[in-house]
């Protein structure tokens, strides 16, 4: 789904008011029923959330709070993310880890159990096909989450790759965590909030970490990470068990911490400098173009053994043509497509993602440029519904990250 899920929830409301209201709400509801609904869809609707249709799902893209008000609410305390919609699943047996290694660019068997790290599944040519989490559990259990626009696409991927390696002698199996529900919680007070539903000492559980541990009652797998910048956790958590958790969430926060939908999830990941697929990474971008060579394991690059390995190792040696940089820009906020010129009109690149930064109240963006033009402080046109403003690329993340990490 292109474009920001901000824009989508404009457009979505403008459409449903210019249509004609009977067509408009027959057409609506015929594809409502037609789509998926979380655990928690229920609780969204009683609590002022406004649904949309996402990747197949019903989900919130907002509450009774304004955007900006929640994503500047999710930095200064914190925000509950129903994520849901997005697919766990486990792999098993001896030999999960070098199965994955053939379809992903980290280096899945240097990991230590109990840690992960972002990967990318790649394509023959090097195309990002979808950006995870990869957590290894223990040596013979890997746990990681795919995009809920990638779901159907990933699956079969692995399914096809999964049936050769298994007929080679392979050893490993899968599991899809469809009776789990997933919450990502954000924010500073993520960690003192959710340490009141557990035994387990928080405080020993550093970024990019995961543990299976019982919180408020049920067992839950619980990764340090997020997809706002801030510090914060995903959990994976029974779907039973799920509105539960939520409430004692909300309530043990004495209100700071509020539902946020999809709309203010987009701002905190842009403002983050985090890639969005669909947008800033798609099959025909690759890691490093992504600027996520850091995600390449060393072994990994001496060896290869993914797919596309030829193309991604000799962009690191040569260097990418584009690169994904920032930018700032005057004028409206830059959206997915818009053009970049250089100062004398030319053609450079294109806009992926754009919009108004709530946090640091100015248009933030990110994109694509021909390499050399992709240092911060190169200055650039943007073109916006036609109309050249002025724009300059510059460093991410846009707001500081405050990963929790050891001293």
């Amino acid at each position: 789904m292109r474009g920001s899920l901000w824009h989508l929830g404009q457009s979505v409301t403008r459409r449903l008011a210019q249509a004609d209201k009977k067509a408009a709400a027959r057409r609506f509801f015929a594809s409502e029923a037609d789509l998926k609904k979380t655990a928690l869809y229920d609780f969204h609707v009683a609590n002022g959330g406004k649904m949309v249709p996402f990747a197949g799902w019903s989900m919130p893209i907002q509450y009774k709070d304004s955007i900006m008000d929640s994503t500047v609410n999710c930095r200064e305390n914190g925000g509950l993310f129903d994520v849901s919609h997005m697919c766990g699943l486990s792999l098993k047996g001896k030999d999960c880890a070098a199965f994955l290694e053939k379809l992903v660019i980290a280096d899945v068997a240097g990991l230590a159990p109990g840690t992960g790290t972002l990967t990318v599944f790649t394509n023959e040519k090097g195309g990002a096909i979808d950006d995870s989490v990869v957590t290894k559990v223990k040596d013979d259990h890997i746990y990681l989450v795919v995009n809920a626009g990638c779901r159907d696409k990933d699956l079969a991927h692995i399914e096809e790759h999964m049936k050769a390696f298994k007929s080679k002698g392979g050893d490993v199996s899968w599991h899809i965590h469809d009776e789990r529900s997933l919450l990502a919680l954000q924010g500073p007070l993520a960690a003192p909030v959710l340490q009141h539903l557990t035994k387990d000492d928080l405080s020993k559980l550093y970024f990019g970490e995961f543990r299976i541990l019982g919180i408020n009652g049920a067992t839950c797998f619980l990764t340090r990470t997020g997809y706002t910048g801030e510090d914060g956790f995903e959990i994976s958590v029974p779907s039973e068990n799920a509105l539960d958790l939520a409430k004692a969430i909300l309530e043990k926060s004495e209100g700071k911490v509020r539902l946020t939908g999809l709309g203010a999830r987009d701002s905190l990941r842009l403002e983050a400098g985090l890639c969005l697929y669909g947008n800033d990474m798609e099959q025909h971008i690759t890691p490093v173009e992504a600027g996520l060579t850091w995600a390449i394991g060393k072994r990994r690059r001496a060896e290869g053994g993914f797919l596309g390995a030829e193309v991604i190792l000799k962009q690191l040696e040569e260097g990418p043509s584009i690169r994904r940089v920032g930018f700032t820009s005057s004028g409206p906020p830059p959206r997915s497509h818009s053009e970049v010129q250089d100062e004398k009109g030319n053609n450079i690149g294109e806009i992926t993602s754009g919009g108004f930064s709530p946090c640091l109240k100015k248009n933030i963006a990110m994109g694509y440029v021909k390499s050399g033009l992709h240092k911060a402080g190169t200055k650039a046109k943007i073109l916006v519904r036609g109309k050249a403003y002025d724009g300059v690329v510059t460093k991410m993340p846009f707001v500081p990250t405050k990963y929790y990490k050891p001293s």
